[in-house]
């Protein structure tokens, strides 16, 4: 990738974990996911989004399909939590240190518990943000689950 690459590519170079690097040109006014997912030719269901909430008050982390939504009461279940609701924006963006859109779950600036749906073991390989809006990073759902810690559990509907 010329140019400046992100917390989360710096993340899977020091670990030496095998990705490929897919940039587009964000447009505004698009769902970030869906146009991810449309821009790179990619099934929706491959492509995962991340989003931040609060279970019992603590932020967490959920990574989902961009065609499914996430579900609260899952998340909250697969963390241990009572409940969960979404975070604000700007607590996201100041917990992860990237901005909505192109909020990574791979280097962040804490660590935050995460939760990857399970249907990403269905796929060889599975698109998440990079770290910027229209940077995506594709990668081995098992090695997303390795570098974030994650728990694996069926958190999507729809």
């Amino acid at each position: 990738m010329a140019g400046r690459g992100t917390p989360a590519t710096a993340l899977l170079a020091k670990r030496g974990v095998a990705h490929e690097v897919h940039t587009y040109t964000h447009h505004d006014g698009a769902g970030y996911g869906e146009e991810a997912a449309a821009v790179l030719g990619q099934d929706p269901r491959r492509v995962f989004k991340t989003l931040v909430a609060l279970v019992d008050g603590a932020m967490t982390v959920g990574v989902v399909p961009v065609s499914a939504q996430l579900d609260l009461k899952a998340l909250a279940a697969a963390v241990g939590g009572k409940k969960a609701v979404m975070a604000e924006v700007a607590d996201a963006e100041r917990a992860t240190g990237y901005v909505a859109g192109g909020i990574s779950p791979l280097g962040q600036r804490r660590r935050l518990p995460a939760v990857v749906d399970a249907s990403a073991a269905a796929h060889a390989t599975v698109f998440c943000s990079g770290g910027r809006r229209g940077l995506e990073i594709e990668l081995a759902p098992a090695d997303l689950v390795a570098l974030t810690g994650a728990v694996v559990a069926p958190i999507a509907t729809g």
